[in-house]
């Protein structure tokens, strides 16, 4: 069982954002759109005959419907429809509007949606049985690296906590019950909130109530002061700043640079009647990724793309900076992150690495959401789906590291290498 108090639901507080209400995309922009990527696309040799073998590799299933969260890391699936790349390796790929992680869990696991860009951690929390109904689960690849933010409210911005020291002395000295946002339980947000805390002192499942919020609710919700502070992806983290009623405390690439975030998720039993489809949809999304990363002017027009109200809802400015790597803290500071959001980086973004997934293990133990140690790297072999990625790699020509294991340092120079989950869970003072 889930704790209850990490669980709340905050439903929207007013109507000024709008979740998961699938609006028109215009016709007339779309066409315009891919009339200029297809002509950039031909001379990558991209073309709508298919790139796969005659026969048995056709894609058993044309049309594939994925999901998504109005966040600009929805990017690489939203551009692999929009430039066409889905019918490169054909597919037609059909983005759908979802709104809430707990929605897309329900719907990836009823058959609902065939595939969607959702959270690493919610995918290994079902494949468990934790934070929703049991059920295999596949990750295809990794869509991004980087770029989500902790958001403290202006409230008590003004009152000295700016960042994690000073928002542990304003909690000791100005005694009251502080309310932190996630997203989902077992979901990346959470875990990255949790972890910044902790290595501030704070105690998340102690110290602090700690809400589900869905992410294009929480600015709304932080206007009304339903929250001291949240963890999300961007575009909110700017959206927060732009409307005066938050500061960027800390971007989470400055907690882990270069952290797995959102992946290309699935059931093990959409992948085991669709292979072909599985590896046509992770070659489609990564070369989308690949298109990104590529130029600045691609990054501009993927952030005109997303901004339309049939995707993130937003004002373009509002992606686009930090899209660039621009940043500004809401407090006057402003700065290039060379560490801003990801899609492709060479190929290093999506590569799907056991580490990574046994990373959410450990943590999802640390905090009390699995209750027993489990077969963390069995468990990432069992999700991770490195051959189909292989696979999807060789089709678009993208490099794939010799191991399957990384090493990171986190914030608190805690080093994670995958090596020996177990003791590394059980290692931090600061636990459930």
């Amino acid at each position: 069982m889930l704790n209850e108090k990490n669980q709340a639901i905050v439903k929207s507080a007013d109507g000024s954002i709008s979740a998961g209400v699938d609006a028109t995309f215009s016709p007339k922009r779309r066409t315009i759109i891919q009339a200029a990527s297809f002509a950039g696309a031909g001379m990558m040799g991209l073309s709508t005959g298919g790139v796969w073998a005659a026969g048995s590799d056709k894609p058993e299933k044309e049309e594939v419907r994925v999901g998504f969260i109005p966040l600009t890391d929805c990017a690489s699936v939203v551009m692999a429809s929009v430039l066409g790349f889905d019918k490169k390796y054909g597919i037609k790929i059909v983005p759908t509007k979802e709104s809430s992680w707990a929605s897309v869990r329900d719907k990836l696991v009823n058959g609902e949606l065939d595939a969607a860009h959702v959270l690493y951690g919610l995918i290994y929390g079902v494949h468990l049985g934790i934070g929703g109904a049991k059920k295999d689960m596949a990750m295809l690849m990794a869509l991004n690296n980087n770029g989500q933010a902790i958001t403290l409210s202006k409230k008590i911005a003004d009152k000295g906590a700016v960042d994690g020291p000073s928002l542990a002395k304003l909690m000791q000295t100005d005694k009251r019950e502080y309310t932190f946002a996630q997203t989902f339980p077992t979901g990346t947000h959470a875990m990255w909130l949790y972890y910044w805390l902790a290595a501030n002192g704070i105690n998340p499942m102690k110290d602090a109530k700690v809400i589900t919020v869905p992410p294009p609710q929480m600015v709304a919700n932080m206007r009304v002061g339903n929250m001291d502070g949240f963890c999300v992806g961007e575009p909110w983290g700017h959206r927060a700043i732009a409307d005066g009623i938050g500061i960027t405390a800390i971007t989470t690439q400055d907690i882990w640079k270069d952290h797995p975030e959102k992946i290309l998720g699935t059931t093990a039993d959409w992948v085991a009647k669709y292979p072909n489809t599985a590896r046509a949809l992770t070659a489609a999304v990564l070369e989308a990724g690949k298109w990104i990363d590529a130029s600045l002017s691609n990054k501009a027009k993927m952030a005109d793309t997303i901004a339309d109200k049939a995707y993130v809802n937003t004002s373009v400015d509002v992606i686009n900076q930090r899209i660039l790597g621009r940043y500004k803290n809401g407090l006057g500071k402003t700065w290039d992150d060379p560490n801003y959001m990801k899609f492709f980086n060479d190929g290093a973004v999506n590569f799907p690495y056991l580490s990574d997934g046994m990373w959410f293990l450990t943590q999802q133990k640390r905090w009390g959401l699995l209750k027993e140690d489990v077969d963390y790297l069995g468990v990432a072999k069992a999700i991770n789906r490195i051959d189909v990625y292989k696979d999807a790699a060789a089709m678009t020509k993208t490099s794939v590291p010799k191991s399957p294991m990384r090493t990171s340092k986190l914030m608190d120079g805690v080093v994670w290498d995958g090596k020996n989950p177990q003791a590394y869970a059980a290692s931090f003072k600061i636990r459930a």
